[in-house]
């Protein structure tokens, strides 16, 4: 149970009680307290008080009451005073804080299934039961998300994540490493991939603009079975790193926009270099100067279109025919033909994908 999540009920009430409130751990400890001078005070004897009276004591000016009166409590509540009021009180902050006690481990055991879920770390035929135990939802649209945060250690991505998305059932946030967060999200059955778009570009965003730092979000696809959730995460890890290749200026790459880089980064590099040597027979990729490289990238941007091409980069119509037909004598590929333009789009790739391997 985590000590920020009492504290945070604990200080939301300390202006509705008039009174001392606070959380002790099973070692006598003040782990959470409504005067945030008293956490770390020692409390002695109070939990031996408790086990040989029973779930309610008053003592040194408080009153004291196990967290949990059925079974054996890890915390104990207190409040200052030693009457009615306060025994009252601590009644109501016992009750609350169980309450949420609860509803956190249930959704910390439902996270940990997760996280197994993902990483692989459970057998298939245990999917199923461990989820009947854990009574949860198996055949729901949901969608993993892949959070790499860039250029700051200072910050914990889970704790970030987490505080975007708290204490909702259908939404859960793991922890996959120390610049990475996963985010499993339910979304209704009739989605459109522009509204998981959006939910991507919000957490950029939110990130962006309260910490300074810059993420990459990784997109999945949709999933309706939770055993298809760690297909769903392997995606948004392939959408990551084919993006970090082919898509550099973007920073949330979903998995079923990935089109052919997709099947390039999952190809030898050695058949890479085949097609590379057998496309450019006549001249090597390298013998185009970085203004033809520009002008084919402005070509494909623009649909093949002489006129439009010309017109975005400010030369004349004739000073474009004149840069392909250059493009052509030096690679045999005129770019004004579908097919030579696939080709040769194709191979621009081919190329990015063998520097992202250090192969020259």
């Amino acid at each position: 149970m985590s000590n920020r999540l009492f504290q945070g009920i604990i200080y939301q009430m300390k202006d509705a009680v008039d009174r001392v409130i606070g959380v002790i751990d099973d070692t006598g400890i003040v782990i959470s307290c409504s005067e945030l001078g008293r956490i770390g005070e020692a409390r002695q004897g109070v939990r031996e008080e408790l086990t040989y009276t029973s779930d309610v004591v008053a003592m040194g000016g408080y009153t004291y009451r196990a967290l949990n009166t059925a079974t054996k409590s890890e915390y104990i509540v207190f409040v200052e005073g030693e009457d009615q009021t306060a025994e009252r009180l601590s009644l109501i902050l016992s009750i609350s804080l169980l309450n949420i006690k609860n509803l956190y481990d249930d959704k910390h055991d439902k996270s940990s299934f997760i996280k197994n879920i993902i990483l692989d770390n459970i057998l298939p035929s245990d999917i199923y039961a461990k989820s009947k135990e854990l009574h949860f939802a198996n055949d729901v649209s949901r969608v993993v998300f892949l959070i790499k945060f860039n250029g700051r250690n200072d910050i914990i991505p889970y704790d970030v994540m987490q505080n975007m998305f708290p204490g909702k059932n259908k939404d859960y946030v793991i922890n996959v490493g120390e610049h990475d967060s996963v985010l499993v999200k339910e979304v209704r059955p009739n989605y459109e991939m522009r509204e998981i778009e959006e939910i991507a570009k919000s957490i950029s965003d939110t990130i962006s603009t309260e910490f300074y730092t810059k993420v990459s979000v990784g997109i999945g696809t949709v999933v309706t079975n939770i055993k298809d959730l760690a297909r769903s995460y392997k995606e948004a890890q392939v959408a990551l790193e084919v993006g970090k290749v082919f898509d550099t200026e973007k920073d949330i790459i979903s998995y079923d926009n990935l089109g052919i880089g997709r099947l390039i980064y999952q190809l030898p590099t050695t058949l890479c270099e085949m097609f590379l040597q057998e496309v450019f027979k006549k001249g090597p990729l390298e013998s185009l100067d970085k203004e033809t490289l520009m002008t084919i990238q402005a070509f494909f941007e623009n649909n093949l279109n002489v006129s439009e091409t010309s017109r975005k980069l400010f030369v004349h119509r004739n000073t474009l025919v004149y840069r392909l037909e250059k493009i052509r004598k030096l690679t045999g590929l005129d770019l004004r033909e579908f097919e030579h333009a696939i080709t040769f789009k194709v191979a621009l790739m081919v190329k990015k994908y063998l520097s992202s391997k250090s192969i020259k």
